[in-house]
């Protein structure tokens, strides 16, 4: 074939100019979320079905579910999940306050910065549950031994992304903010706030994630009531009830999600990158 005859083979398979090319249907991400729950709890209820797991040890999926139903009609449920639920709140509303406002005096000045990078990766990488004996020393079985793992735990989600959003600052408009004769209130509030509000929403939305974690697995361990302490009292007593308690656990972690996301969206619909999503 000649070369002519390769370019006019070309053209004719080419698509033409201006017209779109096919992408295929597409499906909304939270379309094939709720498929991939229900492809979990399908393939769950098949495994009990099929015998690979005795049912004493992992009831079916709709066995689960009907006790979760069932606990939802009382009020004592209720009652757990908002013990958990204010656990989570007021540990995640001072860590989060506490880190913003820490972050922002740091990540605004190069000494202090470089004064406390090693304090910070010293202390960051510590496991929370490794300060529960401290906190039953300090506080027993109350809620505020669990608050105080949940505040450690997310203080240096939001911490660190602060810092690094703090750092972020286009050093040419941190220049010109001097120059200007603005003071350190000025910068922050007109100039480092805004170029580290997406790191402090996304600090938020981690943060949030595992201030739950760290709720559930405080009352699990130390006690004071809420959903972990209901769970590791059904623990061996009553298996389908502690799996339903889970299942709602999980539920409440998907709903802190949604309305952490749903927040940052409505924070930053100015940004850039919101804006793109949308358009998208």
């Amino acid at each position: 074939m000649s070369p002519a005859n390769s370019a006019l083979s070309a053209a004719g398979t080419a698509a033409p100019p201006g017209r779109p090319r096919h992408r295929g249907l597409a499906v909304p991400s939270g379309v094939l979320g709720v498929l991939g729950i229900v492809g979990f709890l399908a393939t769950w209820e098949l495994v009990v079905r099929s015998g690979l797991v005795e049912p004493r040890y992992l009831p079916a999926a709709s066995s689960v579910l009907g006790e979760l139903a069932s606990l939802a009609a009382t009020g004592s449920f209720w009652e757990w999940v908002g013990l958990t639920l204010r656990t989570w709140a007021v540990g995640l509303a001072v860590a989060g306050v506490a880190a913003i406002v820490l972050g922002l005096v740091i990540g605004s000045s190069r000494f202090l910065r470089q004064a406390t990078h090693s304090t910070i990766e010293f202390l960051r990488p510590i496991p929370s549950v490794a300060l529960i004996p401290l906190a039953v020393l300090l506080y027993g079985t109350s809620m505020q031994a669990t608050l105080l793992l949940v505040v450690y735990a997310a203080f240096w989600q939001v911490l660190i992304q602060v810092l690094y959003g703090a750092g972020d600052v286009d050093p040419v408009a941190d220049d010109t903010a001097r120059s200007y004769g603005l003071g350190w209130t000025a910068r922050v509030r007109y100039l480092v706030w805004p170029s580290a509000l997406p790191y402090v929403m996304t600090g938020l939305r981690l943060g949030a994630a595992v201030a739950l974690i760290l709720t559930v697995t405080g009352e699990l361990v130390i006690g004071g009531g809420g959903l972990g302490t209901q769970i590791a009292l059904a623990q061996g007593v009553a298996v389908t009830e502690m799996y339903a308690l889970v299942v709602a656990t999980g539920l409440i972690g998907v709903a802190i999600n949604l309305l952490a996301r749903a927040v940052e969206k409505r924070a930053l619909r100015w940004h850039v990158s919101v804006r793109r999503e949308a358009v998208a």
